[in-house]
C-alpha cells in the first residue's frame, strides 16, 4: 500500500498541473454540497452559484500561490506573493453576497445565503491552497449548521419569512378558527394591514414567520372547509 501511495505521490510531483485541477474539482464538489441545501430551501443562490464560487475561489488561490514564481528571479520575492490575489477574493466575494440580501416588509432576507456564499469562497480557497481536510471539514460544518438550525428552528433566521394575503367574510367563528390555525402552524405575525369593506369582508395582508412552508394541498383543503375565505395566497 505504501509503495502505491509513493507511486501516486511521485506521479503528481511530476505533473503538478493535475494537482491544481484536482483542487478545483474538489472545491467545486464541496460547493455543490453546500448549494444543494440552499436549493432545497428555494434560496436565491443554489447549486450552480455555489459551485462556481467555490471553483473560482480555488482557481484564484492556485493563481495567487503558483502563477508568479517564474517572475521571482526578475522582480524578487514580491513577484510570488501568495496573498496578493487571495486578499482580493475575500473582498470581492462580498459584492456577490450583497446581491442576495433584500428587504421584505419589516424583515431582511438573504443574510444566511450571503454568509454561505462568503464561507463557500473560503472553502474554495482552502482547496486551492492544498488544505484539503480543512476545506472538507468547513464544508461539512457549514452544511451541519444549516441543517441543524433549520431542523430545530434555532434563531429567527431559521424560520421562513413570507406574506399571507386573505379576503374573508368577517365572523367571530372564522376569527377563532384562524387564531387556532396560527397557533397550530407556529405562525408569528410580524406586521399586518387589515381593511374592512362595506360588505363585511376583510382584506388582510400579513407579514409572517413560519416554522415550515405550508403545502398547496393544505391551503386548498382549508379553503374548502371554510367557505368564508374567498381568497388566500401564501
Amino acid at each position: 500500500m505504501a509503495a502505491v501511495l509513493n507511486i501516486i505521490k511521485e506521479f503528481f510531483v511530476q505533473h503538478p498541473m493535475l494537482i491544481y485541477l484536482l483542487r478545483i474539482i474538489l472545491a467545486t464538489f464541496l460547493g455543490a454540497i453546500i448549494g444543494l441545501e440552499r436549493t432545497k430551501r428555494s434560496k436565491e443562490a443554489g447549486i450552480r452559484t455555489h459551485c462556481i464560487i467555490a471553483g473560482a475561489a480555488a482557481l484564484f488561490m492556485v493563481i495567487s500561490k503558483y502563477a508568479f514564481f517564474d517572475m521571482a528571479d526578475a522582480v524578487g520575492s514580491r513577484g510570488a506573493d501568495p496573498a496578493r490575489i487571495a486578499a482580493q477574493v475575500v473582498t470581492g466575494i462580498s459584492f456577490l453576497g450583497a446581491g442576495v440580501i433584500y428587504k421584505n416588509g419589516n424583515t431582511v432576507k438573504g443574510l444566511t445565503t450571503a454568509a454561505g456564499i462568503w464561507a463557500t469562497a473560503a472553502v474554495g480557497m482552502a482547496c486551492g491552497s492544498g488544505l484539503y481536510w480543512v476545506a472538507i471539514f468547513m464544508a461539512v460544518l457549514i452544511l451541519g449548521v444549516q441543517l441543524l438550525m433549520h431542523h430545530f428552528n434555532v434563531g429567527y433566521d431559521a424560520y421562513s419569512n413570507g406574506e399571507i394575503r386573505m379576503t374573508l367574510v368577517d365572523t367571530p367563528e372564522i376569527r377563532a378558527i384562524l387564531k387556532e390555525k396560527q397557533q397550530e402552524l407556529g405562525i408569528t405575525i410580524v406586521s399586518s394591514r387589515i381593511t374592512t369593506c362595506a360588505d363585511n369582508t376583510l382584506n388582510m395582508i400579513l407579514q409572517v414567520r413560519m416554522k415550515q412552508n405550508i403545502p398547496f394541498s393544505e391551503v386548498l383543503k382549508f379553503m374548502d372547509e371554510h367557505p368564508e375565505i374567498k381568497s388566500l395566497s401564501i
